[in-house]
């Protein structure tokens, strides 16, 4: 479903992303793995359109992407859930949720409430809350809710396990396994190397603007490479 192509990017004269190439097939969940400032949220950026490609495709089920507006990127279905949430705090929840169909899902959008409920039941008991009142876990919650309401045809879930607690980590990666069985591919951009590749099809390791490492996840996990750089073992 979505295909980069030798894609370079980043800010004035300072280039981030120094040609990558990678894809995401449907029903995958792809891993994008690395420490921080390595790259990670300034892929994400391009491939919302937030900040333009210097070079190089981005392909989404088969048509060019690169130099499209953030509003086009949202309507073909590419969403793209935040680093830190980026929830509305002085809105309440299920404001919140319905911002998420602004651009997309307009018509569906009492049916994909519901879904978001059903998927949450937390957010359903929190609905008339103010969503900065929320818990660091039910904000992720909201987050995520928020992208389902455009109906994606693909999810790119950044960091979503930043912050939380182990026991809500769990939760969270046990949602992303669930939402991908019932039909929706994922690119999950993670420094949690080691959950995300249990739970991933495929994965990449970006290291300074290159993929250092890619391919199966069973092959990454047992890597020795892999183990002793990020795993300290």
């Amino acid at each position: 479903m979505l295909e980069v192509r030798g894609l370079r990017a980043g800010y004035g004269a300072v280039e981030v992303l120094r040609g990558l190439d990678m894809a995401v097939a449907g029903g995958e969940i792809v891993a994008v793995l690395g420490a921080n400032g390595v790259g990670k949220t300034t892929l994400n950026k391009v491939l919302s359109g937030v900040l333009p490609a210097r070079e190089g495709e981005i392909r989404f089920d088969g048509a060019r992407l690169d130099g499209a507006t953030p509003a086009a990127i949202v309507e073909a279905g590419l969403i793209h859930v935040p680093e830190g949430r980026r929830i509305f705090p002085t809105m309440n929840v299920r404001e919140n949720l319905e911002l998420g169909s602004y651009r997309r899902g307009r018509s569906r959008r009492a049916a994909n409430l519901e879904r978001v409920f059903e998927t949450f039941p937390r957010l359903r008991e929190r609905a008339r809350q103010f969503a900065g009142t929320l818990s660091g876990g039910e904000q992720q919650m909201l987050a995520i809710g928020r992208g389902m309401m455009a109906e994606p045809r693909l999810l790119i879930l950044d960091e979503p396990s930043l912050g939380l607690s182990p026991l809500l980590v769990e939760e969270m990666f046990a949602l992303i396994q669930r939402l991908n069985a019932e039909g929706l591919p994922i690119l999950l951009v993670e420094q949690n190397v080691v959950q995300s590749l249990e739970i991933a099809t495929r994965g990449f390791i970006l290291e300074n603007g290159t993929f250092a490492m890619s391919g199966p996840a069973a092959t990454l996990r047992d890597d020795p490479e892999l183990r002793r750089i990020y795993l300290g073992l």
